[in-house]
């Protein structure tokens, strides 16, 4: 039995377990490991995936940084040491030391969540399934200081949101790490506020790098990485940070068939956010090329299991049962390698699609469109 992939994004006021997330439009399709994960209650595809943080079965686990009035009553923690290049480096509790200012919680008026600083100047990363669509939000600091942030900016399709803040307190920022250096096997330190417990740290190890989720609009984020750092309901949006204190994913899903923690978490990757969070600082809409088919293993490629209908590919002519060999040039050899070959491509741009028909071998090229808002259910 697969587990399914959950939203991590907070508990119910009562403490009671948060209800499964329904989307407007509910969908039971389900990637090769993983189904989509709900998105928890207020605390009072065909490129498919899932986002991180659930309570039971599919629990958004919160983003962007959200007051969730939970007191934090432990001491306050030690001065943080310098890890890069230091001796502390892989010391948990350094690394946490030195991140926990950097994190905050998020309260929306439907659920909860997590969120980090990444610029001195106000900006908060977190998930898109955190703050859905509202303006405003709350943001609570490690020490309880509560302030209203702006949502700047959302992307569905990498499940990614910035919140502004405007406060007089010294901000420090988190450091982005190079996601693609990212080896299995590695330290990682998750920080959040699972089932409202603000300032959480769980520690595990990279567990898988290259994986694939659903963002909220039923598209595919690749590039996922995996981890065993406990990670729970009230953790979307938190970093997931490496042993030298730098962010390397945002916690957004898990696999869980109970809506709580097993050991297998996913963070959309830090170089997801490098690409992202800046285009939406800017006021962009960001807008991904579309190929428009669904493909199936097969033998020698990829077989095209559905066209969209008026879309790119079948205005170029590819039909149902052809056997796509390569795209761009890339030779494919599983349907994941199809998307991979046009993440960085834009609508409007050509791109060449060898396919076997009948015995032959042939090549179009397919102008390729706008992604549409909602992946075909």
């Amino acid at each position: 039995m697969t587990e399914p992939l959950l939203w991590l994004d907070g508990d119910t006021t009562d403490g009671r377990r948060a209800r499964p997330h329904e989307p407007e439009t509910a969908r039971t399709q389900k990637l090769p490991d993983f189904e989509p994960a709900p998105a928890a209650p207020k605390r009072s595809g065909r490129f498919g995936s899932a986002l991180a943080g659930g309570l039971v079965a599919a629990v958004l686990v919160g983003g962007g940084a959200f007051a969730l009035g939970v007191t934090d009553d432990s001491p306050a923690a030690p001065a943080a040491p310098a890890l890069v290049g230091s001796k502390q480096t892989g010391d948990v509790a350094a690394i946490y030391a030195a991140a926990r200012e950097s994190v905050v919680s998020i309260k929306t008026k439907d659920g909860s969540g997590t969120g980090f600083v990444v610029d001195a100047n106000g900006t908060i990363v977190t998930n898109a399934h955190v703050v859905g669509t509202e303006k405003t939000v709350q943001v609570q600091f490690a020490d309880d200081d509560t302030v209203q942030g702006t949502v700047g900016g959302v992307d569905t399709s990498s499940d990614l949101a910035l919140v502004k803040v405007s406060t007089s307190r010294k901000l420090k920022a988190l450091s982005l790490a190079d996601s693609t250096s990212v080896r299995t096997g590695q330290l990682t330190v998750a920080i959040g506020s699972p089932f409202g417990l603000p300032q959480t740290a769980t520690s595990g190890i990279v567990s898988g790098t290259g994986r694939h989720i659903q963002a909220p609009d039923g598209f595919q984020i690749d590039s996922v990485i995996q981890t065993d750092a406990s990670i729970n309901p009230g953790n979307s949006g938190g970093p997931l940070l490496d042993a030298t204190g730098k962010v390397i994913g945002v916690n957004s899903q898990i696999a869980s068939q109970s809506g709580g923690s097993v050991g297998i978490g996913f963070a959309v990757p830090s170089n997801t956010v490098r690409d992202v969070i800046p285009r939406l600082e800017r006021g962009e809409t960001i807008k991904r090329a579309f190929l428009g088919v669904s493909t199936s293993a097969g033998t020698g490629g990829v077989t095209v299991a559905a066209v969209t209908a008026g879309g790119p590919a079948e205005t170029a002519g590819l039909k149902v049962g052809d056997v796509i060999v390569s795209v761009g040039g890339k030779t494919v050899a599983d349907p994941d390698d199809v998307a991979a070959t046009i993440q960085d491509k834009h609508p409007g741009d050509g791109i060449e699609v060898k396919v076997k028909r009948g015995g032959n071998e042939e090549t179009v090229t397919v102008k390729l469109g706008e992604r549409p808002d909602q992946a075909t259910p």
